[in-house]
């Protein structure tokens, strides 16, 4: 169940911090509305890294989509000589 706390609760932040190190996001609201989260440094890094990602495969797809794909042989073709070299 997600942690949702009032911005309010950041004067004991120990306590929010305690609930970020369960690994779950902790959610803070202002004004009866969602704000901010806070999550593990960690986690962030694997949704900056999955972000990224997805950018680079968007970027490959968009690739494919204007100058074509690549058969599987002309890859595995390509791989080979890279070995070599």
């Amino acid at each position: 169940m997600p942690s949702i706390k009032p911005v309010s609760d950041l004067r004991n932040y120990t306590e929010v911090l305690r609930d970020v190190d369960g690994g779950e996001p902790v959610f803070l609201t202002k004004n009866g509305r969602g704000r901010y989260v806070i999550i593990d440094i960690e986690e962030y890094e694997k949704i900056n890294a999955t972000l990224k990602l997805f950018s680079e495969l968007e970027k490959g797809e968009q690739s494919a989509r204007e100058k074509g794909w690549i058969k599987s042989e002309d890859v595995k073709r390509m791989l080979r000589h890279d070995k070599r070299n």
